[in-house]
């Protein structure tokens, strides 16, 4: 039996929770997984019923948290350590960049064998100063030296890591994507799009564009608020917008809306016909993407962006700045339309193109599905990490 430590970040609603759940649960009998995750962020929507839903029931460190704390840190640190040793995992396997720090150091304090290491995104534009930045680079090269491996999770972010970061060597670094179970995007479609367009008062003939994500600086939803503006003075269309998700800007982007004169309700207090409506975050994505007709993403950086891949499956046209890995997740003019990265004539001229033209619209969705059915199915994200395990155990 090989005994594996996966190490998570925290639970948060997104990709990193959905795959490390996938892996705890679906590797062969060959392997053992014991899951450990970090404190839910106040500021974002718990995704426990993800490893609810699977049977798991992982080991929560409290004092492992999001922000840069020395005490908790290092309380964090110990408690990894003294489940190494009572564990004894032939692997240790974190996701994402806090876990990945705690857990490499004690893991390779504690002389564990092979350690693995999986860059869901990151921090390394975008986010920070320069200042902090190159501390965060110097970092994660550290952390490198004491990883067995290191996991990107596109060609994209690996060429990111290697040759424009220089996080470690092309040698140490495995692509493998991520997987979903994508099937729910396809059900009962018809069904899905009435509950939500009833939920919300949309007509029929009103096309939607939802935005789904964490409202964070990065995400740069005051990019898709300008759009919004301009494409609705220049629309011939009945248009409505959804920015689902919450989060620590959710005041920065309301006073955006005000400032641009864009009329917007709380959608979970009232469902007014408004311009925009901030949806707060909503587990049935499914039904969001059933019910919207176009699926928007303005982030200054991704690593995998899960939304887009879920529109995909749900058959669901895309407009997105041209970021991290983007161009591995969709087919850019069939699947997405592209535009550089923070450019507001580029952003707003694709946007009113999918609003306009209802035939490019159905076109590009008819392609989703067929993109992404297997190459982000978790399936294949077992099969590939199974095959790497064993590689690096012989």
């Amino acid at each position: 039996m090989i005994k594996v430590l996966r190490i998570i970040n925290r639970f948060n609603l997104g990709g990193p929770t959905y795959n490390v759940a996938y892996l705890s649960k679906y590797m062969s009998d060959e392997y053992e997984t014991l899951l450990v995750g970090g404190a839910k962020d106040d500021t974002e929507e718990s995704s426990d019923f993800i490893v609810d839903n699977l049977g798991l029931k992982p080991i929560i460190i409290e004092e492992m948290k999001r922000e840069i704390n020395l005490k908790n840190d290092y309380a964090a640190y110990k408690k990894i350590k003294k489940i190494i040793r009572e564990y004894k995992p032939d692997i240790v396997h974190t996701h994402a960049s806090k876990a990945g720090t705690l857990g490499r150091l004690a893991a390779h304090s504690c002389g564990v064998k092979v350690i693995v290491h999986t860059f869901h995104g990151h921090v390394f534009h975008s986010y920070f100063g320069k200042l902090k930045t190159t501390f965060y680079k110097n970092v994660e090269r550290y952390l490198a030296k004491k990883s067995t491996a290191i996991i990107a999770i596109s060609e994209i972010q690996k060429n990111e890591l290697v040759n424009e970061h220089r996080i470690c060597k092309a040698e140490k670094v495995n692509v493998i994507p991520l997987g979903f179970d994508l099937s729910r995007f396809q059900e009962n479609q018809s069904e899905k799009r009435k509950m939500f367009r009833e939920k919300y008062n949309l007509d029929e003939d009103e096309i939607a564009i939802a935005i789904i994500g964490r409202l964070v600086p990065v995400k740069n939803h005051i990019l898709f608020l300008e759009g919004l503006k301009i494409v609705s003075e220049k629309t011939t269309k009945k248009i409505r917008a959804f920015i689902v998700g919450d989060g620590e800007d959710r005041n920065v982007i309301e006073k955006k809306a005000k400032e641009l004169n864009i009329t917007f309700i709380d959608g979970t207090k009232e469902n007014e016909k408004a311009l925009l409506t901030f949806t707060s975050w909503i587990k049935e994505i499914d039904m969001v993407l059933a019910g919207s007709d176009i699926v928007a993403l303005t982030s200054f950086n991704e690593g995998t962006p899960v939304s887009l891949i879920e529109a995909q499956a749900a058959n669901k046209p895309i407009v997105t700045t041209n970021v991290g890995g983007i161009e591995n997740v969709v087919i850019p003019k069939e699947t997405a339309l592209l535009c550089e990265n923070n450019n507001i004539k580029e952003f707003t001229d694709q946007l009113l193109k999918l609003i306009e033209n209802s035939t490019l619209r159905n076109s590009m969705a008819e392609k989703g599905w067929k993109h992404v059915r297997e190459k982000f199915h978790f399936t294949r994200l077992v099969k590939d990490m199974e095959i790497l395990y064993k590689t690096l155990l012989n």
